[in-house]
C-alpha cells in the first residue's frame, strides 16, 4: 500500500506508516453538499437548500495559494459559444476570470481536459495566461471520454460532481456535487486520479502503460476507507473511478462501489441520475448490460428494500430508458409487491430558456441509502464505467456520534432527495407513458 503524509504541502509527499497518514489528516474538515439551481425552478421557503456550486468554486480558488488541478470534460464558461450576450452566463464568466487570474497570483494551473474539444476558446486563453492544459485523447486508448468534473486546489481542498465547466451547468442545469475543504488526505488521493489523465494526456501514441506506477495507487478504497471528521462528525470515506483500464493499483472501480452501496442498504436507496439505461449506450453492437438494473431489482425484490429512481425527462433523453423503466415499475403488482418507485423530473423552460441548447435538465448523479453518500460524475449506462472516465466519492458515518449543531452527509442528502422528489417537477412515470414522454411537454 502507497504511504504519505497527509500534510505536507508538497504534491503527494511520501512518507510514514498508514497510521500516520490517517492521523495527521486535519481534524477541522469541512465538508458542504452543494447545488446549481435553474433559473426558474423555485421550492417552498422551508425547503432544503444547498450552497451553491458557483459561490463553491469561487471560494476555491480564492483560498487557491500553489496550485489548481481541474480534470474536465470540456470548457465553456463564457457565453461564446452562443454567440450572443447571455446575462444567466455572468457566473460562468467570473469563475472564468478567477482562473484567468492564477497565474499573476503565483498559483499554477492545471486542465486535464477531454479531447479532441469542440470548443477551444476557454482553454486557449487559459494558456495565454499561463494555464498548462493537456487534451486528453482518451478514445484512442478506451473508447470512451473524460467525462469527470474534479477539482484538486493546493493539494488541500476538493471539488466533485455532476457540473461541467460551463456556464450553464451554474445557472441553467440541476447539479449536485460535494466540495470539501482542508482535507489534504482525500485531495491528495484525488490528485492521483487526476495525475493518471495528466499521464494519458501526456502520451502520444494511444497506449496506457502496462502498469501504472507507485505514486497513482489509491490512498483510499472500499476495504481501506480513510477514516476522517467531517464537519466533526466520525466518517469512513474512500474515491472510486472508473474506467478500470485507467484505475491505478488499489482503486475501487466506480461499478462495483454502486453495486456494493445498494446491496449494503438496508432500509432504503434514492437515487437521483440524469439517464439510466442497462444498455450499451454509444457502441455498437448494441448490449444489454443489467448490472444496476439486477442489483436494484434484488434489493426491492429480495430484500424489502425502498428504492426510489428520479430520471431526468428532457429532449435529450433515450426513449429506450422509459420502457426499462416501465419494466421496474410493474414489480411493484401482485403478486410480487416489490417496493420500486420511479419518478421523471422535468425542469421548467420559458420559450427564451428553450433556445440555450443543452441545458434546463436535471444533471446530477448521486445515490443516498440508510447508510451510505455516493456522489459520481457518470451516467448511469454500461460505456461510462467500461469505457469512460468517472469519479465517485462515497462517505459512510453510519452508527458515528451526531452531536448537538451536527448533521450527517446521509440526512442532508436524503432531505434534499425528498425536496425533489415530493416537488411539483417530479411526476410518477406511468406505464401508459410513450417511448419519450419528455418530448411532449
Amino acid at each position: 500500500m502507497c504511504l504519505v503524509h497527509c500534510c505536507s504541502p508538497n504534491r503527494i509527499a511520501l512518507r510514514g506508516p498508514i497510521a500516520l497518514f490517517e492521523l495527521n489528516c486535519s481534524s477541522l474538515i469541512s465538508v458542504s453538499l452543494v447545488e446549481s439551481i435553474p433559473e426558474g425552478l423555485s421550492y417552498p421557503l422551508d425547503s432544503s437548500s444547498l450552497p451553491s456550486i458557483s459561490d463553491t468554486w469561487t471560494n476555491l480558488l480564492t483560498r487557491a495559494n500553489s496550485s489548481v488541478d481541474i480534470a474536465a470534460f470540456y470548457f465553456t464558461l463564457r457565453d461564446t459559444d452562443l454567440g450572443r450576450t447571455e446575462p444567466s452566463a455572468a457566473q460562468g464568466k467570473q469563475v472564468f476570470k478567477q482562473l484567468m487570474e492564477l497565474e499573476a497570483k503565483g498559483v499554477e494551473l492545471q486542465i486535464a481536459v477531454n479531447g479532441p474539444q469542440t470548443d477551444t476558446r476557454d482553454t486557449a486563453d487559459l494558456t495565454r495566461t499561463g494555464a498548462e492544459v493537456r487534451v486528453v485523447d482518451l478514445h484512442s486508448v478506451t473508447g470512451g471520454i473524460i467525462h469527470t468534473k474534479l477539482w484538486v486546489v493546493d493539494q488541500k481542498h476538493l471539488y466533485l460532481g455532476s457540473a461541467n465547466m460551463d456556464w450553464r451547468s451554474l445557472t441553467q442545469v440541476k447539479e449536485v456535487g460535494v466540495s470539501v475543504e482542508d482535507c489534504s488526505c482525500l485531495a491528495q488521493d484525488a490528485s492521483r486520479i487526476f495525475g493518471v489523465y495528466w499521464n494519458i494526456g501526456a502520451q502520444k501514441n494511444g497506449s496506457l502503460p502496462p502498469f501504472w506506477p507507485a505514486r497513482y495507487s489509491a490512498l483510499s478504497s472500499s476495504k481501506h476507507p480513510l477514516n476522517l471528521k467531517l464537519n466533526g462528525v466520525p466518517a469512513r470515506v474512500y474515491l472510486s473511478s472508473a474506467p478500470p483500464q485507467i484505475s491505478a493499483y488499489g482503486r475501487s472501480d466506480d461499478l462495483s462501489t454502486i453495486l456494493s452501496v445498494i446491496a449494503d442498504a438496508q432500509k432504503h436507496v434514492y437515487i437521483s441520475v440524469m439517464d439510466y439505461l442497462p444498455l450499451s449506450q454509444f457502441t455498437e453492437p448494441l448490449r444489454f448490460w443489467p448490472a444496476i438494473d439486477s442489483a436494484i431489482r434484488a434489493a426491492a425484490c429480495t430484500r424489502g428494500v425502498e428504492v426510489n429512481l428520479l430520471v431526468s425527462c428532457w429532449s435529450h433523453s433515450p426513449g429506450s430508458m422509459f420502457l426499462f423503466l416501465q419494466s421496474l415499475t410493474v414489480l411493484n403488482r401482485p403478486p410480487l409487491g416489490c417496493n420500486i418507485n420511479v419518478k421523471v423530473f422535468e425542469v421548467p423552460s420559458t420559450t427564451e430558456q428553450k433556445k440555450i441548447p443543452f441545458s434546463r435538465v436535471n444533471h446530477a448523479k448521486y445515490m443516498v441509502t440508510d447508510r451510505v453518500v455516493y456522489i459520481g460524475t457518470s451516467n448511469w449506462s454500461e460505456n461510462y464505467f467500461t469505457h469512460t472516465a468517472g469519479i465517485g466519492l462515497v462517505v459512510n458515518q453510519t452508527g458515528s456520534v451526531v452531536g448537538e449543531g451536527q448533521r450527517s452527509l446521509q440526512i442532508q442528502l436524503q432531505e434534499v432527495f425528498m425536496r425533489d422528489w415530493t416537488s411539483q417537477y417530479a411526476r410518477i412515470l406511468s406505464n401508459d407513458d410513450p417511448t419519450n414522454p419528455c418530448l411532449l411537454s
